[in-house]
């Protein structure tokens, strides 16, 4: 009976051991690393269309897909900005040319997930030396609709990676140019005809950095012939104001 209350000592030193160990232990052991900070993000300003008119290269002109830019953008909850098409228009019918960079407000511009797309015009175009070579942040993980999903791109089925702009890569229209590069300015769906595109995945182009906004014409204006050059009819909708 002398025995029982060492045993119950010792089993209880035991334990307390052990537990100061294991709180050792612990103490030793390195905290979680901290969360990375989180990205800038800012409001919806900038999509890409996720239908396009159905009439191919017809878009009602610049007033018919700057309404198509509103529309979309009210029914994903931000019909309270004032949209416009990133289109340029060239001199045509009596009226002067319109450049896209000019239509589109002074930035900064951010996607439906709120990631950062260019803080201004001269970042979005490259327009000096620091600009060019920090680029926009265009490609095919940032260029979502407005409903804030991707587009299919170059290697997927179909390819819709052709998206309309009627630019040249500095964002400016094709002013001094006699062929037709903007499907007589957005109102032909006819077979001939051509629309100068951009690819949103920064594939192909003879500049692949600058492709977003400007790599080669289409085949036609009408729909069958925009999906046979790569692309659905879509175009960039960016937020003014």
């Amino acid at each position: 009976m002398n025995h029982q209350p060492k045993t119950l000592t010792s089993t209880l030193a035991g334990a307390l051991v052990l537990m100061a160990v294991c709180g050792s232990a612990l103490a030793q052991t390195p905290a979680a690393p901290a969360a990375p900070a989180n990205r800038e993000v800012g409001p919806f300003s900038f999509f890409v269309t996720s239908v396009g008119s159905g009439k191919g290269a017809d878009l009602g002109g610049l007033a018919g897909a700057d309404a198509h830019c509103q529309k979309l953008a009210a029914a994903a909850g931000a019909g309270n900005r004032t949209w416009r098409a990133y289109l340029s228009t060239q001199s045509w019918d009596g009226k002067p040319p319109v450049n896209a960079r000019d239509r589109i407000g002074t930035g900064p511009w951010y996607n439906v997930k709120g990631a950062l797309i260019a803080r201004d015009v001269a970042h979005l175009h490259g327009d000096n030396v620091e600009d060019a070579r920090i680029g926009n942040a265009i490609n095919w993980q940032t260029a979502l609709t407005e409903q804030g999903k991707q587009i299919n791109r170059a290697g997927d089925t179909p390819n819709e990676h052709d998206i309309l702009t009627g630019s040249q890569p500095d964002g400016r229209a094709f002013a001094n140019d006699t062929s037709d590069r903007t499907c007589k300015n957005y109102t032909s769906s006819a077979e001939d005809g051509a629309v100068q595109v951009g690819h949103f995945d920064r594939t192909g182009g003879v500049h692949t950095a600058l492709s977003w906004n400007s790599a080669h014409a289409s085949r036609g204006c009408s729909q069958p012939k925009l999906v046979s050059t790569g692309g659905a009819g879509y175009f960039y909708c960016f937020a003014a104001k």
